[in-house]
């Protein structure tokens, strides 16, 4: 079979931006993926995937990469004529983006594919805005579906189901989650909080991240209330940037300098998986793209040196070891409380900060996830660095559909 890497990843500062615009990120995210390629040059690039969720609440409903692009080839920064697919899928949109130009290349469509995520979720003074975006990411054509649903699951576990306030309803359907998961194994909130507060330590050392402070377990518990018992602190935050990855084929690769193989990563595998209106103890969508993603990679759960998952709340830090394999199901709390995710643990989490810390701008997140595991495998992490890691795992999940994301992408990297 052959091969696709990694030779470029580049991530901007995430953080509320009000004075740069989506083609002011277009730039700075692709002269900085250029930079790191070692490619030396643009010309070279066959194909381009643009992700992005919301920039129509900024007034452009469509073609938002070619117009974003539009001054870059204007200058000459980026080659004529390469065609670039929009791809959207909620969070997970990024993600999207890299298994579209992965493909290109291990189809031999092209030899040279680049992926690009760009979000701003923040309006200055118009939050209704933002929430419009989120709000994209569930049906809206047959709503009572979703919301008898979640009144039933909200009976079940003793949380009525009532949206709305200042947050999103995804952070009650993750409440409801997390609600479940300590009533039927005993998981604590105290747990969530030890999730949440090393997100927030790694982002203090990380100087991409939106949040650059340390939290101890005290202070995340003690923080704003969103949805019991999730605080503000084991919450996502709003904010903007890009993210980007150039994918090329080994005989490319071969082509390069020896710094710049040096650097490149292989993408081992790659899953997509679909979401579903599930059962509170039915498996979540993310393990059944992780097992295709084992499965076509040669690896397993026990070879995975650091990880990135989606904690748009850190409940997630609890459940996706779970389905991911790294834990039993049920074991989550005590696999955080033990360690076994923080540096010199057994599969340290979200090094980056995580959602709640480094931030998610949705249309760029899983871009940087990549960005995060590509500088670990290189080992250019600095104090965050996982040391000897070579085998790394991004999860990274999109929209909703019950208690399941609408799509979810796993992928496996190498060094």
């Amino acid at each position: 079979m052959p091969s696709a890497y990694i030779i470029g990843s580049a991530c901007t500062a995430f953080g509320r931006m009000p004075d740069k615009t989506f083609k002011d990120l277009a730039r700075e995210v692709f002269d900085a993926v250029l930079a790191d390629s070692g490619l030396g040059e643009a010309a070279g690039i066959e194909s381009a995937w643009f992700a992005n969720c919301g920039m129509q609440t900024w007034g452009q409903d469509n073609i938002r990469g070619q117009v974003c692009f539009t001054p870059l080839v204007r200058d000459g920064s980026f080659p004529e004529r390469v065609p670039m697919t929009n791809v959207e899928g909620g969070c997970a949109s990024a993600s999207l983006a890299l298994q579209g130009a992965w493909k290109d290349v291990l189809s031999g469509s092209c030899e040279v594919s680049l992926a690009v995520g760009i979000e701003k979720t923040y309006h200055p003074g118009d939050a209704e805005k933002s929430f419009r975006l989120m709000a994209g990411a569930i049906d809206h054509f047959d709503e009572a579906d979703w919301h008898d649903y979640y009144a039933a699951a909200g009976a079940q576990v003793g949380k009525p189901f009532a949206a709305g306030g200042s947050r999103s309803l995804f952070m009650d359907t993750y409440a409801m989650q997390a609600l479940w998961h300590m009533k039927t194994f005993g998981t604590t909130q105290e747990q969530i909080a030890i999730a949440a507060a090393k997100a927030h330590n790694f982002g203090a050392a990380n100087p991409k991240a939106q949040y650059r402070f340390t939290q101890t377990v005290a202070q995340v518990l003690a923080d704003k209330p969103v949805s019991h018992p999730l605080t503000r602190a084991m919450c996502s935050p709003i904010g903007d940037g890009a993210a980007a990855a150039v994918v090329v084929s080994e005989a490319v690769l071969k082509t390069l300098p020896a710094t710049a193989r040096a650097r490149a990563v292989r993408i081992a595998g790659a899953a997509l998986s679909g979401g579903k209106y599930r059962r509170f103890d039915e498996p979540g969508l993310s393990q059944a793209a992780a097992k295709r993603a084992y499965a076509t990679s040669g690896y397993g759960p026990r070879d995975i040196d650091v990880a990135e998952v989606h904690d748009a709340t850190s409940f997630s830090e609890i459940y996706q070891p779970e389905m991911l394999g790294f834990c039993g199901v049920g074991e989550g709390g005590a696999f955080v409380a033990s360690g076994a995710s923080a540096l010199g643990g057994e599969v340290p989490i979200n090094t980056s900060g995580g959602l709640v810390s480094k931030g998610h701008p949705v249309g760029a997140t899983g871009l940087s996830m990549i960005y995060e595991l590509v500088t670990q495998l290189r080992g250019e992490a600095g104090d965050r660095q996982v040391q000897g890691a070579t085998v790394a795992l991004a999860e990274n999940g999109g929209g909703v559909i019950g208690f399941d994301e609408a799509v979810c992408s796993v992928v496996i990297l190498e060094k």
